[in-house]
């Protein structure tokens, strides 16, 4: 994740943590939760790819954070091509190769955070693995659910802001000699 966009995930994190009403009539941001869960996933040649997939009627953003690909116990010293498949931004499918692991060479890639959206395909597109695939899976959800006491503090705000006399104009005083 880059640097700005995790800066304004936990800045927004924190806001909605600390439930604060908004100030002057402004509106504070729906509350955001993000969520981060461990993934992993071996690819050898009895299981040469592997699909990574979420719920289409989530209404939350997903994102598969890669972070380490390495060769396990009982790898060859062969080639490992690992492969992504998975859409680009006109949501055309593209395989794209991220890892070529050799034990006697590369036995590991790491790949600081690599992100992906899913839909995502991962293939060992040549040699035998075991290949090990980590990363997270996060989770960000954005309520737009307003309680009923948050609606009925606003309300109070607005019958407040009523009752608030008008500011009059100053009379004139006559003139003194």
């Amino acid at each position: 994740m880059a640097a700005g966009t995790a800066a304004a995930l936990v800045y927004l994190s924190q806001e909605s943590r600390s439930r604060a009403r908004g100030v002057g009539g402004l509106r504070v941001p729906a509350p955001v939760t993000m969520d981060s869960f461990f993934f992993g996933c071996e690819l050898s040649g009895h299981t040469r790819s592997f699909t990574f997939k979420v719920e289409e009627e989530d209404n939350a953003e997903h994102v598969l954070a890669l972070t380490m690909l390495c060769l396990t116990e009982g790898a060859k010293d062969e080639c490992n091509v690992v492969e992504v498949v998975a859409q680009n931004h006109d949501h055309q499918e593209i395989a794209v190769p991220v890892a070529n692991l050799k034990l006697s060479c590369q036995p590991m890639l790491s790949l600081d955070d690599f992100q992906l959206q899913p839909p995502v395909t991962f293939r060992l597109k040549s040699g035998s693995g075991p290949v090990r695939i980590t990363g997270w899976h996060q989770i960000v959800t954005i309520s737009n659910d307003v309680s009923e006491e948050e609606e009925s503090e606003e309300e109070d705000n607005v019958e407040e802001e009523a009752e608030l006399c008008p500011i009059l104009p100053a009379k004139k005083q006559g003139s003194r000699r």
